[in-house]
């Protein structure tokens, strides 16, 4: 208000008071600071006046530091590690007094402070510091540099999933004063293992152990995953454990917790809420909490004096990133384990091909009870053949054969019993009709298809293969494996009508069961834990889950099935497991053995013979056709790349739902693989992220999608 008007509106021989207000304020109103949003004429600071800076860009062709000035105002608060808001974008054209202007806010983080810049242009400045709290550490920026180097991906993208999005709030809240180490741990159910009290002992002293653990069947795994925590807490370092979901967070965190007792690890899952998760990351950051458990999310927890990553189940899908550049937990916590030369532990009740390779090269040591310690725990494990089947009316009839109803009906007078039913979504493979090993093809090893029954072809090179013969028994013919039964809990219920049913699916996930008769009927991965133990399992309609069409589905199959059968009581308690699958398949021979690393072994001496990963390392790419064509035909691959195919995706019909990979719904995309022997992986993924930032650097064209390392190639 101009003091001309001040006259107007008085009354009496006063101003008005509202008018006397804003007078007043504006006479105590300090000077505006001279922060503009170009800091045009301000002062740069004394001793570092120059930021380096990541930016908020995920665009692999900007996947580099960039440099600010730093204002004198700002120069206490720009500390490596903290938020900032910077423009970018700004031409070169748009300096004035020797500052570059313009550009768009973005966020970033400062990675270094530096004398001067590299740069011998006009720098823009800082527009601001977000929040003084450091959360980018040196340890944690070479982690996502190393990650994003592995995948192909942007150092940007990588610390989108590393760091989680600010609150305010929980900032302004201090973390709590940090507890004393506790005392180490004695063994417990560790003894069972005869390397088991030393792996616990080189923890609590000090100790980088790396095992791989082939954990017995029972409840008793996320106790043990606690008592390793405590034991490298005793030694005064830090430890995480990524695992694949709520559920087996919350048993692990509840172990904890009765075993060092509250307020000395924290838990990231999703589920938390961001403001919550975030002040509980902040914990761990300012070191207040020296354990992390938690799921994928978890495994760039800023653990300080980092003892121990664990990992349970690297097995089980979750554990992929489903957000660029796609990272698997598992390769995320080696690099941690080799970075941080901390111990390494990963453990589940089946064995991956990958864990194999871990004890093979030597990298790992292997973490497992006796044979007859195994005996001892595992159920008693029967199967049901073709032959069987056959000859079986009652399965004839009801889908079911008469050994399943026996052991349901017996499991029922002691307890509950599970029934373990593939999900729907598993797509056939060809097989041969003879033996039913895999068809493959005869030039690269792929599997083949038959799309929409018409010409045989391999899914992998795309080459014909109509003169195919079975390398193992020379059949000629093929049959697609059988999808699993439908309304299976409806019919328990009709033949069972005095037992309750329960059902544990996609849609509703039971956490636990009481001890006492009844029917549970699951989805692989959603079977509740039953108090004391399941009486008896079923695992039904097994060529739904070996007739997946992918590298891995022997191996998935028997993951799944042994997690099943692991909730089971042991067989000197009655246990017993039937599962429906011809007993003749390695994957059905190793449940019945519970030889899960007998199976991987002899998978990854298949797999080296073949070239397959992981013994080699893959990647695809996949857009429209003739994108592929193009980008293959610009990328600088190494001299030992074999490239195979482009074959076509199947299209994604409109409405239904979409992978991670698959194409928009209604287009037609092609994937091609690319496949290095051992120690030419990390060049692969440097070509193939050069040859996408310098296609993305020309602007134009149709997408084409990286994946390093796909868990689905046939």
């Amino acid at each position: 208000m101009s003091s001309g008007d001040e006259s107007t509106g008085r009354t009496g021989d006063g101003p008005p008071e509202q008018l006397a207000l804003i007078r007043d304020t504006v006479r105590k109103a300090k000077a505006p600071r001279a922060r503009p949003r170009t800091w045009r004429g301000a002062a740069l600071a004394g001793g570092l006046p120059v930021a380096r800076v990541v930016v908020n860009k995920g665009v692999l062709h900007l996947d580099q530091f960039f440099d600010y000035a730093v204002p004198e105002e700002l120069d206490a608060v720009a500390q490596p590690g903290v938020r900032v808001r910077v423009r970018f974008g700004a031409g070169a054209h748009q300096v004035r007094a020797g500052r570059r202007e313009g550009g768009r806010l973005t966020d970033g983080f400062i990675v270094e402070r530096r004398a001067e810049s590299d740069y011998a242009g006009p720098l823009a400045a800082l527009a601001d510091v977000v929040s003084p709290e450091p959360v980018l550490s040196p340890e944690l920026l070479a982690l996502t540099r190393a990650v994003a180097d592995r995948y192909a991906g942007s150092l940007a993208d990588v610390l989108q999933l590393a760091v989680p999005p600010r609150s305010a709030r929980a900032e302004a809240k201090p973390s709590p004063e940090p507890l004393p180490p506790p005392g180490a741990p004695d063994p417990g159910t560790w003894a069972r293992y005869p390397r088991g009290p030393g792996f616990l002992e080189a923890l609590a002293t000090g100790g980088a152990p790396r095992a791989v653990w082939n954990a017995l069947p029972g409840p008793h795994w996320a106790e043990e995953l606690a008592r390793a925590v405590a034991a490298t807490l005793a030694s005064g370092r830090g430890a995480l454990v990524v695992l694949p979901d709520g559920r087996s967070v919350a048993r692990v965190d509840e172990a904890l917790t009765g075993l060092v007792g509250e307020g000395r690890h924290a838990v990231l899952t999703a589920e938390a809420g961001p403001e919550k998760r975030y002040r509980r990351w902040l914990a761990v950051r300012r070191g207040s909490v020296r354990a992390v458990i938690g799921t994928r999310a978890a495994m760039f927890a800023p653990v300080r004096e980092l003892g121990l990553v664990a990992l349970w189940e690297d097995g089980d899908s979750s554990h992929s990133e489903q957000h660029a550049p796609l990272p698997h937990a598992r390769e995320v916590l080696l690099l941690r384990a080799a970075h941080d030369k901390c111990g390494f532990l990963m453990g589940s009740v089946s064995c991956t091909v990958e864990a194999a390779q871990l004890i093979e090269s030597g990298w790992a040591g292997p973490l497992a009870a006796d044979r007859a310690r195994v005996r001892e725990a595992a159920p008693l494990v029967r199967t049901v053949g073709d032959g069987e089947l056959a000859r079986d009316e009652a399965a004839r009839a009801a889908r079911l054969p008469s050994l399943a109803w026996q052991t349901v009906r017996d499991g029922l007078r002691t307890g509950p019993v599970l029934v373990q039913v593939p999900r729907r979504g598993y797509v056939p493979r060809l097989a041969c009709e003879g033996c039913r090993a895999a068809a493959r093809c005869g030039h690269c090893a792929g599997p083949l298809e038959a799309p929409r029954e018409r010409d045989l072809r391999c899914g992998w090179c795309g080459r014909d293969a109509g003169e195919w013969h079975c390398a193992g028994c020379g059949g000629t013919r093929l049959r697609a494996q059988v999808v699993g039964a439908r309304r299976t809990a409806e019919e328990l219920g009709r033949v069972f009508p005095a037992v309750p049913v329960r059902t544990s699916g996609r849609d509703h996930v039971l956490d636990t069961v009481p001890d006492r008769p009844a029917l549970v009927v699951s989805t692989p991965g959603a079977e509740p834990v039953a108090d004391g133990g399941y009486a008896a399992a079923l695992l039904l309609d097994g060529w739904a889950m070996l007739g997946r069409p992918d590298l891995r589905s022997g191996e998935e199959a028997l993951r799944r099935w042994l997690s099943a059968a692991a909730l089971v009581r042991g067989q000197e308690e009655g246990g017993t497991v039937v599962v429906v699958a011809e007993p003749t398949l390695r994957p059905v021979q190793a449940l019945v053995r519970w030889d899960p690393v007998g199976h991987a072994r002899r998978e990854l001496a298949e797999r080296a013979e073949l070239g397959f990963p992981p013994v080699s390392r893959m990647a695809s790419v996949t857009g429209r056709a003739d994108a592929v064509a193009a980008f293959l035909a610009t990328a600088s691959l190494p001299s030992d790349a074999e490239v195979l195919g482009p074959v076509p995706l199947p299209p994604v019909a409109p409405g239904r739902p979409r992978r991670p990979g698959d194409p928009p719904p209604g287009e037609h995309w092609e994937r091609a693989l690319l496949r290095v022997p051992p120690g030419s992986g990390a060049t692969l993924a440097s070509a193939l992220k050069s040859a996408q930032a310098s296609r993305l650097a020309r602007g134009g064209g149709d997408p084409v999608r990286i994946r390093i390392d796909p868990p689905d190639i046939g």
